[in-house]
């Protein structure tokens, strides 16, 4: 696999990190040294994990993935993006209070979510026979990067008036859209449609 087609997967693959980072850093506002560092980390390991596991998989479970791995994704999004909406319509508007999700269950969540379609693409490059570790490394890397882009243009995206009031909301909203868009990528939206028509 040439270094351009492994720069290609890696930021195609960093999609999701980055848009789910956004969300997030219009969430906090303030994002902390200690968030960015969190969040990149998790983000970026688990991008790096999940090939590998993908690879060590191989073809014995790569029905049973992918079958499955987009609902997977859309269910953590969908639970995450359900507490940022019932937080934001039952939070005191004097303390201000909110879950951090650089933080506890909602972070592994969004970590799996976000790098669940790295697992697929390490089934398939163990297929065609091609090592797993470069890659692996380099798509970690990248969504690490990209995740603090999308923190640092959340955050100030946050400071903007109307967003910071609805802060959770639209956060909740665009999990919701990730979420519904792996659905639609993988092909899932047509098959729900198709059973209501």
């Amino acid at each position: 696999m040439s270094l351009l087609a492994i720069i290609g997967l890696a930021v195609a693959l960093a999609m999701d990190a980055l848009a789910v980072s956004i969300a997030s850093g219009v969430f906090i506002q303030q994002v902390s040294a200690r968030q960015f560092f969190r969040l990149s980390w998790h983000f970026g390991l688990f991008q790096a994990m999940m090939p590998v596991i993908g690879w060590y998989a191989g073809l014995s479970v790569k029905d049973l993935i992918e079958r499955y791995d987009h609902w997977a994704a859309f269910l953590l999004l969908a639970v995450v993006a359900t507490g940022m909406l019932r937080q934001a319509f039952s939070r005191d508007e004097e303390s201000g209070i909110m879950a951090d999700p650089t933080r506890g269950w909602r972070l592994v969540m969004l970590s799996v979510a976000t790098s669940i379609d790295a697992l697929a693409v390490g089934l398939s490059l163990s297929v065609i026979g091609v090592a797993i570790w470069f890659p692996a490394v380099f798509i970690g890397l990248t969504a690490g990067l990209f995740t603090l882009l999308g923190l640092a243009l959340g955050s100030r995206a946050g400071k903007i008036d109307w967003l910071k009031r609805y802060a959770e909301i639209t956060g909740a909203v665009v999990l919701y859209g990730i979420g519904l868009h792996i659905l639609y990528e993988h092909g899932a939206m047509t098959g729900i449609f198709h059973n209501f028509l």
